[in-house]
C-alpha cells in the first residue's frame, strides 16, 4: 500500500493543556486504521486536525508527499478527507436527500435547487451502501441508528472521497446494525478508500482494521499490525503497562 496522509511531529496544545505531543505516522491507500486509547488519550483532537478543524501547533502534515495545510474541513474535503462525526450531523427534521447534499446542493441553470437530480443521485449512493434506508424521501428523524449511520457514511463517500474519519461510529448501535455498518467499512477498503475509525471495543478494532494506532496522554505508543496484535497487548498499551516501540 502506498502512502497517502503523513502526519509528521503534530503537537497541539490549548492553552496549557497539551493535547497531542510529537505525533508521527502515516495513513496508506485503501487501508483501515483504528485509532485507540482511553479518555483524554488525545485521538479526538487528532482526527480534528486531519480533518481540519483545528490547526496543529507545531508539526506538518502531507498528502501524496505534498505539504498541506488545513486551517478548515472544507481544505480537506478538497483533498478527498471526509468525516463522520459521533453526533452524525444530520438535520433530523429533513430528509435524507436534503441531508446527503448539505452544503453541495445541486441546481438548474436557473438557480432553483434540483431536487429530482439530488433525489436520483441519493437513490443511488443509498442502494450501494448494506444498510437498507426506506427511501431518499424518508425523514431522518424516522430513521434507525444504523440507517442515519448509512446517510452520513453516504454523505461523505459520494463526493470522491479518499479519506473517511469516523468516530466511535457504532457506539450507539445494536449488534445486528453494528454489524451492517463494519459491513459498510469493509466495502469501502475494497472500494480503495482509507478509513481511520476511533472505537473503543477492542473486539471491533481487531476485527475490521489493518493497523491500530494507539495513542496514552496525547502522544502515539505503537502502531501495531491487527493479524500479529491482540487484545490483551493493545489494553497494555493503552494503560501503559506494556511499553510501546515508540
Amino acid at each position: 500500500m502506498s502512502e497517502l496522509l503523513r502526519l509528521d511531529a503534530i503537537s497541539k496544545s490549548f492553552g496549557g493543556l497539551h493535547a497531542l505531543s510529537d505525533v508521527t505516522f502515516n495513513l496508506r491507500e485503501g487501508e483501515v486504521l483504528a485509532l485507540v486509547g482511553d479518555n483524554g488519550a488525545g485521538k479526538s483532537t487528532l482526527m480534528k486536525i486531519v480533518a481540519g478543524v483545528h490547526a496543529p501547533t507545531s508539526g506538518r502534515l502531507y498528502f501524496e508527499g505534498d505539504q498541506v495545510v488545513l486551517n478548515r474541513p472544507a481544505e480537506a474535503r478538497v483533498l478527498g478527507i471526509e468525516t463522520v462525526f459521533q453526533d452524525l450531523a444530520l438535520v433530523e427534521t429533513q430528509d435524507t436527500t436534503t441531508n446527503m447534499f448539505l452544503g453541495r446542493e445541486e441546481t438548474t441553470r436557473f438557480g432553483f435547487l434540483d431536487k429530482k437530480t439530488m433525489r436520483e443521485q441519493a437513490g443511488e449512493i443509498l442502494a450501494q451502501v448494506s444498510i437498507n434506508v426506506p427511501s431518499p424521501r424518508a425523514l431522518v428523524r424516522r430513521l434507525s441508528g444504523g440507517q442515519r449511520q448509512a446517510v452520513a457514511i453516504g454523505r461523505a463517500t459520494a463526493f470522491g472521497a479518499r479519506v473517511l474519519l469516523m468516530d466511535e461510529p457504532t457506539a450507539a448501535l445494536g449488534v445486528q446494525e453494528t454489524d451492517k455498518v463494519l459491513e459498510m467499512v469493509r466495502d469501502l477498503r475494497r472500494a480503495g478508500i482509507t478509513v481511520v475509525i476511533v472505537s473503543h471495543s477492542l473486539d471491533q478494532v481487531l476485527d475490521i482494521s489493518d493497523r491500530v494506532a494507539v495513542l496514552r496522554r496525547g502522544r502515539l505508543v505503537d502502531i501495531v499490525a491487527t493479524e500479529k496484535s491482540s487484545g490483551s497487548e493493545l489494553v497494555g498499551l493503552i494503560t501503559g503497562a506494556t511499553d510501546g516501540k515508540r
